[in-house]
Parts: C-alpha cells; sequence; structure tokens
C-alpha cells in the first residue's frame, strides 16, 4: 500500500471557513497552503493549513453532502491537540484570535502543563507543554525516539518554526481526538 494511503488528516467543517481561516492563522500560526473558493456561491469548498509538520483540511458547511458544522449540529465530539513551547503563550494567542478558555493552563500530575480552548466555530482544542519532567526530557536523554506516543517534541504556535532545544528524531504533532 502507498504510504499516503495510510495517512490521516483532520477536516472541519465550519460555518465561515475564511474566517476560521483567519482565525487559525493568528490563533495558532497556521500557514494556508490550498483553497479552493465555489464560483457559484463564494463558499470554500476545500482548504488546507499547516501547523508545523501537520496537515489540517477545512470548508465552509454544505449540508447537501452531509457536511456539518458544529454549531449545525449542537457541538463536536473531536477536539484538537496542539505541542507547543508554551502553554501560556500559546492560550493567549489563542484567546487574543477570538477563542474562548474552557480550561486556564495547569500543570498536570503527568507532567505536562495543559489548557483548553474552544474556538469560535465549535471545535475545542488544547494546548500542552511537556514540563521537564515528561517525554520530553526522555526523548533528550536517549537520543530518540522510544514511541509515537513516547516523544512527540513540542512545535511552536509561533509559525511552525522549530526551537533549538528540540531532539533529532522528534516529531511536530496537531493531533485530533
Amino acid at each position: 500500500m502507498p504510504s499516503f494511503a495510510r495517512k490521516v488528516s483532520a477536516y472541519f467543517i465550519v460555518k465561515d471557513a475564511a474566517r476560521a481561516i483567519d482565525f487559525y492563522k493568528e490563533a495558532f500560526g497556521a500557514t494556508e497552503v490550498f483553497r479552493m473558493t465555489d464560483p457559484s456561491d463564494g463558499r470554500i469548498g476545500h482548504a488546507e493549513l499547516r501547523f508545523g509538520e501537520t496537515m489540517m483540511m477545512l470548508a465552509d458547511e454544505y449540508p447537501d453532502f452531509g457536511a456539518l458544522s458544529p454549531d449545525t449540529i449542537g457541538g463536536s465530539p473531536v477536539t484538537f491537540h496542539m505541542d507547543t513551547m508554551s502553554t501560556d503563550a500559546a492560550l493567549a494567542q489563542a484567546l487574543s484570535a477570538g477563542a474562548t478558555m474552557l480550561r486556564p493552563a495547569t500543570d498536570q500530575s503527568f507532567g505536562e502543563r495543559v489548557a483548553q480552548v474552544l474556538d469560535p466555530f465549535g471545535t475545542a482544542g488544547c494546548c500542552r507543554k511537556p514540563s521537564s519532567r515528561s517525554r520530553l526530557r526522555r526523548c533528550n536523554a536517549a537520543g530518540t525516539r522510544t514511541s509515537r506516543r513516547e516523544c512527540h517534541s513540542p512545535w511552536s504556535a509561533r509559525g511552525g518554526r522549530w526551537p533549538a532545544s528540540v531532539p533529532s528524531g522528534c516529531t511536530s504533532s496537531l493531533a485530533v481526538h
């Protein structure tokens, strides 16, 4: 099977995709890669955003195709999860761009600092920074990635730039749950 067939990407359906693209760029440093606008009504039929090495796709609602936003169906069971160098800075940036805080930045017993927000389009998300006790330290000590779950490296919310301290062999992530 070709490697591209094993890739899974998040596909968000939203009301006002153009505004959502602007929000994700401002709030999380996403880069717009592609946009296809429906010439008949101006809706965005497909767009692609890059967060570090992760691709997210999104589009306006198309009810005739079953593409409905969280607003239309009363919420979403899907959340996004973004690694960052600073949970507090990522949270402040998201709030400044229009997100609503669901959970303030808090140090967790498992060694990460986590905050949760709701974007203006109905999708909840977490920003987290591994603490010095967590998997980033284990990844640095090992010099390699022991497992995908153990060694995701932090991703900078400011333009997807890699910090100098990221060990080789680790990857950025925007996980969708």
